[in-house]
């Protein structure tokens, strides 16, 4: 039974966290002594009501009868819990803001959103109130709140990462990932919760997307693959091994499955490739269909009060329904995941930005930002609908704003990426 020492409210540094501590427990290992943690408001916490980001959900359903197997394996190892973390409602924003509970203070850009939906546990990591933190990612869920609050997030392999006791969003795309103010604790947590083997395999190709390096304004797009380049130079020793690819015309070539989608939204002058603007219309469309099947019921029975911007996104989410497209998302999947596999291989990693650009201002109008939305879904979805493992690396500040890329890495190497991923730190900040 885990002891909890204390509850209260807490909005520390604008990390908006409710506050308990569950101590350590057992002794499986001692990986995590001395570390605190929080986790995202989607997780059960035994004799906890887990609350979804929305005051209704919370209204409507009992306090957890067991603690999700994730938490419990972070507390065996020695960390200590002290927080539970706002998130957007429904987990169904990458933005951060909640409309109820507040928005997160983003600790590196007080004027910016801090990312979502696992915003609170970004901003209590970059904050400096915990150590490291759980979140969930769907869609961008870890890896775009850690690029806007200047730390790293891991998105691991699907499946990889146990998502029992976790409230489901759209259960083919649902992970849970992690924050982290270094690479070092980053590598810990995931010493304890990744079931991969551990054993160290060396880098031997490093593949820069240099189409999706084009989505940023060509100031960041030069520093970020600058930065990135000369870092794994100076780690190989040359530059023999970096290579530069159009990942769009590779995966329309690939993924045959994917012209399925090309009609979908796509007429634009945003320069994002076809098939990967393809990639995001598959992966949203079953993301809200698994969502009207996981949460549509009650959405209807309760008709919950939701903030702007996810009040719209729901119902177009219950709106779905289950047609020939969503059929073919298996192919697609399948289909990303061998060629993508075929291009990196087990040791091989793929280089892209994160994000598009800097957090977007607070209170931006939701359709200004559909162009921005866009660009980062498309390369989001890249990880998303492969099921590969991604993680952002913080480069540092560019005009007062955070600036980050992302590594990504075949399906079951999440122990490669996070070793490459902490020699990539090293260089750049030891």
């Amino acid at each position: 039974m885990m002891k909890i020492m204390e509850m209260e409210s807490l909005k520390s540094c604008g990390a908006f966290m409710k506050k308990l501590r569950l101590e350590p427990i057992g002794s499986d290992s001692d990986e995590l002594n001395g570390l605190t943690f929080a986790v995202k408001d989607i997780f059960d916490l035994e004799g906890q009501i887990t609350g979804f980001g929305n005051p209704d959900w919370g209204k409507t359903h009992p306090a957890a009868i067991c603690t999700a197997p994730t938490v419990l394996s972070l507390l065996k190892s020695g960390a200590t819990c002290i927080g539970i973390t706002v998130m957007d409602e429904m987990a169904y924003s990458i933005n951060g803001e909640n409309f109820h509970y507040g928005t997160p203070v983003n600790p590196v850009a007080p004027d910016r959103v801090p990312g979502g939906s696992s915003s609170g546990s970004a901003v209590a990591v970059g904050a400096k109130i915990v150590d490291f933190a759980l979140g969930t990612d769907t869609g961008g869920s870890v890896r775009v709140p850690a690029s806007y609050c200047g730390i790293y997030g891991i998105r691991p392999s699907h499946g990889v990462v146990s998502v029992d006791g976790v409230i489901p969003m759209a259960q083919s795309f649902d992970t849970v990932g992690w924050f982290a103010r270094n690479a070092c604790i980053l590598k810990q947590v995931g010493r304890v919760l990744l079931q991969s083997d551990h054993e160290s395999k060396g880098l031997t190709k490093f593949i820069v997307a240099e189409d999706c390096f084009k989505l940023l304004d060509s100031k960041s797009n030069r520093q970020t693959i600058g930065i990135l380049v000369d870092s794994v130079r100076e780690l190989c020793g040359s530059d023999q091994m970096i290579e530069y690819v159009s990942i769009g015309d590779y995966i329309e070539e690939n993924v045959p499955s994917l012209k399925k989608f090309m009609t979908i939204e796509t007429s634009s002058n945003d320069y994002i490739p076809s098939s990967l603007r393809a990639l995001s219309a598959a992966m949203r469309l079953l993301q809200k269909y698994e969502f009207k099947e996981n949460h549509g019921e009650w959405v209807s029975d309760v008709k919950p009060s939701l903030g702007p911007g996810i009040a719209e996104r729901v119902q177009e989410a219950l709106r779905t329904t289950k047609d020939e497209d969503i059929d073919v998302f298996p192919t697609v999947k399948t289909e990303l995941r061998v060629a993508l596999t075929g291009l990196l291989g087990d040791c091989g990693i793929l280089a892209i930005p994160t994000v598009p650009g800097p957090p977007p201002k607070l209170k931006t109008e939701t359709t200004t930002l559909e162009g921005f939305r866009a660009k980062a879904f498309s390369l989001l979805s890249i990880a998303g609908v492969s099921g590969f493992c991604q993680v952002s690396i913080p480069l540092g500040i560019q005009d007062n704003l955070p600036i980050s890329v992302s590594l990504l890495a075949n399906h079951g190497s999440d122990w490669f990426l996070l070793n490459v991923v902490e020699a990539i730190h090293n260089v750049l900040y030891l």
